[in-house]
């Protein structure tokens, strides 16, 4: 059994491109049968949040592969490379 607050600590990792993707900020629960079915990341702010925020990342439960002890690791993330950059990069396009 692991608790929100503990999954918040941990990193998620993409095993197939090995970016770190972020840390959960939410989980979506099934209404019908109470089981987890999103990992939830919140978009990044915009000017330091008064532009409003990013995308969200959504990431299925099926898609991690294993919890760990400092990490989450999952083998696939659909989303919008643009949308989450990483946050040290300075881009001159």
């Amino acid at each position: 059994m692991i608790s929100l607050s503990l999954l918040c600590r941990k990193d998620v990792i993409s095993i197939i491109t090995g970016q770190n993707i972020g840390r959960v900020d939410d989980i979506e629960f099934c209404r019908e049968d109470a089981k987890v079915e999103n990992l939830v990341i919140f978009g990044r702010p915009k000017l330091w949040g008064l532009l409003g925020r990013g995308e969200d990342v959504r990431i299925p439960w099926e898609n991690v592969v294993t919890i760990g002890k400092d990490t989450i690791l999952i083998n696939k993330c659909d989303f919008n490379e643009k949308t989450k950059k990483n946050r040290f990069s300075i881009s001159f396009e």
